[in-house]
């Protein structure tokens, strides 16, 4: 049976999610309020987890040992890295990496990966190519690396993380969930959409766009759970 957990940051990016749970059911677990239901037919399990890597390795903990999904989307927002993608543009990540990590940490040490980068579902990520193949909202939907530390990145650093890992996009919390996905097992994919970029950067422009960013990539994880409803259903 499917399961599916979807886990966004903050609570101005859960909130386009809750008015689509039916029968949805409410419980607390260190300090999280989980929401339960069915979306478009599937069981979900949602939450915001709260900024930063530790917050959102939390969670995604929580959601497999203790209400057992079986697979986990990140939705929601973050920063544009690229002049070529614009503010609410949305990112679905192939791959994830730390860019505050030393790269020996996760190949010397567990869990042992062959580069740093933690790969997104090949399944997911066919699903929702077939899902947003009819989209069109004005926005792009591309695909590509994104990219986790525990900074906001505005300007400073900015450079340096484009040079080594040639990100999309960057987030607080992407890499880890991605992180404790891979170590359970568990297939993941990340849903993000931007709210400021190289040239429009700042907290002020995420407040500004934070909450058109998120019913964007909400949309685009409910189109995406419809196609998953029936590619699991054939």
């Amino acid at each position: 049976m499917l399961k599916i957990g979807i886990i966004c940051a903050g609570d101005r990016e859960l909130e386009p999610f809750l008015q689509h749970i039916e029968n949805c059911r409410i419980s607390e677990k260190a300090m999280l309020k989980i929401y339960e239901g069915t979306v478009n037919g599937i069981n979900i399990v949602t939450l915001f987890c709260g900024v930063c890597k530790v917050n959102a390795a939390i969670a995604t903990q929580i959601l497999i040992d203790y209400y057992n999904v079986n697979s986990v989307i990140n939705a929601g927002t973050c920063g544009g890295m690229v002049n070529e993608l614009e503010i609410f543009d949305t990112i679905i990540s192939t791959e994830v990496a730390y860019h505050d990590v030393h790269d020996d940490v996760l190949t010397g040490f567990h869990p042992w990966l062959e580069t740093v980068y933690f790969s997104s579902d090949k399944r997911m990520l066919d699903i929702s190519k077939k899902a947003t193949a009819n989209i069109s909202n004005g926005f792009k939907i591309v695909f590509g690396r994104m990219v986790t530390g525990e900074s906001f990145i505005t300007q400073d650093g900015r450079d340096e993380i484009n040079e080594k890992y040639s990100p999309l996009s960057v987030d607080m919390e992407t890499g880890s969930i991605a992180h404790v996905c891979y170590v359970n097992r568990i297939p993941f994919i990340a849903i993000r959409t931007i709210t400021d970029t190289p040239t429009q950067s700042g907290a002020e422009n995420f407040d500004i766009n934070c909450e058109k960013a998120s019913k964007i990539a909400k949309d685009i994880v409910l189109q995406f759970l419809k196609e998953m409803k029936l590619e699991y259903e054939v």
